[in-house]
Order: structure tokens, then sequence, then C-alpha cells
């Protein structure tokens, strides 16, 4: 395992060389474009990747108090199987929404918030700047 740069310093300085020097330079709008997707993907990866894990927990335990589920043993340790036990819940969660379970009632008004909260935890990874536009907009 590499000490320095870490993972994220090296997708901090590679976002910032294309956003400071390459799109700048470029002269043809397409490859400019692709240019100005990749700087925004890697920023989205700079904010995925610290935490990733403990944001996965949250919301597999989130996912288990909404699905009335007992976990017997702690969540797995490795991230891949962790990723594989949320999309397993939220699964089932989609499964339970297509037979109407949350059409009315208590359960509807915590689905909601529950996709309230994740749709919010995303979009601070995928775009913060929309989610404090989104969040101004409620706000006034």
């Amino acid at each position: 395992m590499q000490d320095r740069p870490t993972a994220a310093e090296l997708l901090q300085a590679i976002r910032e060389c294309l956003e400071t020097e390459i799109i700048p330079a470029l002269g043809d709008p397409r490859v400019r474009y692709q240019a100005l997707i990749a700087a925004h993907a890697l920023g989205i990866l700079e904010r995925e990747l610290p935490g990733e894990d403990a944001r996965l927990r949250a919301e597999l335990a989130a996912l288990d108090g909404l699905l009335g589920r007992r976990r017997p043993a702690p969540p797995p340790e490795t991230l891949d199987a962790l990723r594989g036990e949320v999309l397993a819940a939220n699964r089932e969660l989609a499964l339970r929404i297509r037979q109407g379970q949350a059409d009315d009632g208590p359960f509807r008004e915590r689905v909601l918030a529950h996709l309230e909260a994740v749709v919010e935890e995303k979009l601070r990874i995928n775009n913060p700047a929309r989610l404090d536009a989104l969040r101004k907009a409620r706000s006034t």
C-alpha cells in the first residue's frame, strides 16, 4: 500500500490538472465537453471514497429498521459484501413498494423519509451544488 499520495490525493491532482491546465487549452468543443465530464466524475470519486463504508453501514441499518429486519450478525466487513447487502435490502424495499405496501399509512411516511434522506446523501456526493440549491429553495 502506498502512503503518499493517497488515492484521494491522486484523484484531486488529476481533476485539478484537467480543470486548470488541459480543459482551458482545448479548442474542440466536443473534446472540451468530454474533459469536463471526466473532471466532474473525478470530483464525484473524491467525495465518494472517504467514508463510503460508513455511509453504506448507515444505509443498511436504516433499511434494516425500515424493513423490520433483525440482523443476527454484524454487517459484512468487505465493501463488496456490504454493497451487496445494501443492494439486496433496496431490492426488498422496491418489491414492497411495488406490492403496494407503501401506498398509505405509517410505512409510507417512513419510506418517504428514508428515500428523501438517501437522495440527499447521493446528491451530496454527485452534485453538492444542486443539493444546496434545493435546500435554499425549500427554505424560502
